[in-house]
């Protein structure tokens, strides 16, 4: 990879500058939950509308991800974070102005655009600027511990400025961040390109982008429409076909969007599947229990954002055994131990109503957290594992993108499984944690999943399926 060396490189201004874009992202997921009923009560949005707010960001995300780390290796990554940081903060500023709804959303798929250009491509930079093999694994391992903090904090924050000024605030407090963080990278960030420039796929990129969507589509409105409405089954219909079109075109396309062949892999292909379950876990978890706590149990913001930091904390102290354990024993202990946190989480979450006891609820946050600690290692591990050196970016780029992938189908399912507490007029919150069983339900199934995956893409034979890729990588 070429290197500018017009800029005087100074490692640890690059990595704080890198962890500055990181922090307005991970703190994003979790600050926008906390100020969704704020939202609804202000602008009198529906319950698809607020699913709207979160899953318009993630979609633009989980879409474009992948053909941004192109872009940048194309044309230079910092040039490309910096367009990434003035989308995000320039879509914050248009949700910070919204006086409705749909500008509200419009400006979150804003923001989504500026997001998808900010976490591969600053771990690019990373890389390009830590060429020693130690520092660099110190750097990247500091650039990860951020997302940890930028979880802890987003609740607080959230709540804090909620309370004090509004929630316009939280979308407003983006915008100072991202221009310091655009005044470093102007200063001390060196431009740098991939060493192999790879193609744009615009056929493959088109037919993601609407399979999602229509997707997405399908399952946030089906509650508004009906499942047998001819607008829902167009929907979900003409997603099903974008898929199928999609697989073909990649099939045949010389430079692929993603490279079909991976999914042979059962390690990668588990990876795969591992990832979309648990952040489908996790953002129908952060999505469902930040209404409750505010809806039904009546709770200010600034109280439900601490309610979750059980959550964050468990997340944050279960990364780093995570690491150590797939570093020591691989992926499959830690995955076990992801789908246990889970699984006990959910079970807990079943008996969930109107007066559940809060020790309860904290023991069933803190749970969920250390599930969700526990996976990330081990599935970007096993999406690499075996892989050609040259392909193991490519495979962990699609296994951070399916990460997104999951968070927009959580909350997609999380609010069509639960809404038998909404009708016309809002949400029924004295019914609505009943109605959220069903996701619980759903998410034990999940986490039981990650297990069995975890199980079998781990042994004997899934090994050989990924030395068996590696060599059809490496001969071609």
């Amino acid at each position: 990879m070429a290197v500018s060396p017009s800029v005087t490189i100074y490692p640890r201004i690059v990595l704080a500058t890198c962890c500055l874009s990181l922090l307005l992202v991970m703190m994003d997921v979790t600050v926008v939950n906390v100020v969704l009923p704020s939202i609804r009560a202000e602008m009198h949005g529906s319950f698809s509308t607020l699913q709207w707010v979160v899953d318009a960001y993630t979609l633009m995300v989980a879409s474009l991800m992948l053909l941004v780390g192109s872009l940048a290796d194309r044309f230079g990554r910092r040039r490309m974070f910096l367009l990434g940081i003035g989308l995000f903060c320039g879509g914050s500023a248009l949700c910070g102005l919204a006086r409705s709804v749909d500008m509200l959303v419009m400006a979150r798929a804003v923001q989504g655009i500026g997001g998808s250009m900010l976490n591969p491509v600053a771990l690019s930079i990373l890389t390009s600027v830590y060429v020693e093999p130690r520092a660099r694994a110190q750097a990247i391992g500091t650039w990860g511990a951020t997302s940890g903090v930028a979880l802890a904090l987003g609740p607080i924050v959230g709540g804090v400025l909620v309370h004090w000024v509004g929630w316009q605030a939280v979308f407003w407090v983006n915008v100072p961040i991202g221009l310091i963080a655009i005044a470093l990278t102007l200063r001390f960030v060196p431009e740098s390109l991939g060493g192999t420039k790879r193609g744009i796929d615009a056929p493959g990129q088109l037919l993601a982008i609407v399979a999602l969507a229509m997707m997405t589509s399908g399952l946030i409105e089906a509650h508004n429409y009906g499942w047998a409405s001819p607008t829902i089954f167009g929907f979900l219909g003409f997603g099903f076909l974008s898929i199928v079109a999609f697989v073909l075109v990649e099939q045949r396309a010389a430079t692929p969007l993603i490279d079909l062949r991976f999914f042979r892999a059962w390690p990668f292909s588990g990876a795969i599947v591992i990832a979309v379950l648990a952040f489908a876990i996790f953002s129908a978890f952060l999505f469902l229990n930040t209404l409750y706590l505010q809806g039904v149990r009546g709770l200010p913001a600034l109280q439900a954002g601490l309610c979750t930091l059980p959550f964050a904390f468990g997340s944050m102290l279960c990364a780093p055994l995570s690491g150590r354990l797939t570093g020591r024993y691989g992926a499959r202990l830690p995955l076990v131990l992801s789908s246990a946190g889970f699984v006990l989480s959910a079970i807990l979450l079943t008996r969930l109503d109107t007066t559940t006891p809060v020790g309860m609820l904290l023991l069933s946050y803190g749970l969920c957290g250390c599930g969700f600690g526990m996976c990330n290692a081990p599935i970007t591990n096993s999406a690499i594992s075996g892989m050609p050196r040259a392909q193991a970016g490519v495979a962990a780029a699609i296994a951070s993108t399916s990460r997104q992938v999951g968070a927009l189908l959580g909350i997609a399912l999380g609010g069509a499984l639960s809404a038998g507490s909404v009708r016309a007029d809002g949400v029924q919150w004295s019914t609505f944690a009943q109605a959220t069983h069903v996701v619980w339900w759903c998410m034990i199934a999940a986490a039981l999943g990650i297990a069995v995956l975890g199980m079998v893409s781990t042994g004997i034979r899934a090994r050989k399926s990924g030395q068996d890729v590696a060599a059809l990588l490496d001969s071609r």
